[in-house]
């Protein structure tokens, strides 16, 4: 990782009962509700550097996923089908209107997930750095996620992720246990092209130009989306009917597009555009 994250993030800190899960989340800025999802084995304060610009204009409500940060454990899998109930969860616990759903690696599976199961419940949709098809990883990329288990602990003790969770979580000792489950999701199969196909709610797509997968693959889920087959148009009339978008963003990888200015500038172009377009 090269980017530090802090405790420091001076939101507004609650829990949410939903489907068994004392659900937390914190509360940032006024203005048009965002809800942002951070990446396996992180929590809200993983977009600690990017807050700010962000919450200036929008409510951003960030909640720790299962067994993630502050939010405990539960005797559930960590599935993204699971964990966009609880999305939804909370945003019918919060009464919020169709809010913009904004998701990083696992937590863009999770935006994903919610918006194929959800799609009357949230406004736009931006997953970034999530893959569609597990496919599309590199094969020394898969190596890596098949040794991700408790047993990989004492290798961790010196990162972000595991200290930030000793620091934070209501039970540090959870912290193999969350390594099993994670490993556990990784290690099943996926291909989610033709949820992806169906998406009726506006959708960006985000990755690094380093990223986890190729750009080719972002790409080929931007087409998905009837993006990238044809000249937009000088009046952009020929752009995904959807409005639909795709941003590459230059020189970030997998590990630092979440805490990223670019990153929070596409978002909030994104979400800030017409109805539409």
């Amino acid at each position: 990782m090269t980017t530090q994250w802090t405790t420091e993030t001076k939101g507004i800190g609650e829990y949410a009962d939903v489907n068994g899960l004392n659900l937390y989340y914190e509360t940032h800025g006024t203005g048009r509700p965002m809800i942002l999802l951070h990446g396996g084995l992180g929590s809200g304060e993983m977009f600690g550097p990017i807050l700010p610009t962000l919450s200036a204009s929008h409510q951003v409500i960030a909640p720790d996923l299962q067994g993630h940060g502050r939010t405990a454990d539960i005797d559930r899998p960590i599935e993204l089908g699971f964990l966009a109930d609880d999305i939804a969860g909370l945003i019918d616990h919060l009464g919020l209107d169709k809010p913009d759903v904004v998701g990083y690696s696992l937590g863009g599976g999770v935006a994903m997930h919610t918006a194929f199961k959800y799609p009357d419940k949230i406004g736009r949709l931006v997953a970034a750095s999530a893959n569609v098809r597990r496919d599309a990883i590199p094969a020394e990329m898969l190596e890596q996620q098949g040794q991700v288990s408790a047993a990989a602990m004492e290798f961790m003790k010196d990162t972000p992720m595991y200290q930030l969770y000793q620091k934070v979580a209501p039970r540090p000792g959870d912290f193999g246990r969350l390594l099993d489950k994670i490993g556990q999701s990784m290690a099943n199969d996926f291909d989610y092209s033709e949820q992806v196909r169906a998406l009726k709610v506006p959708t960006m797509i985000v990755c690094a130009d380093a990223d986890m997968a190729p750009p080719s693959h972002y790409v080929e889920v931007f087409k998905l989306l009837d993006g990238g087959l044809r000249d937009g148009g000088w009046m952009g009339e020929n752009r995904p009917k959807g409005g639909h978008a795709l941003a590459v963003l230059p020189g970030l990888t997998h590990y630092n597009t979440f805490a990223s200015p670019l990153f929070a500038a596409v978002v909030l172009d994104f979400l800030d555009g017409q109805p539409g377009s």
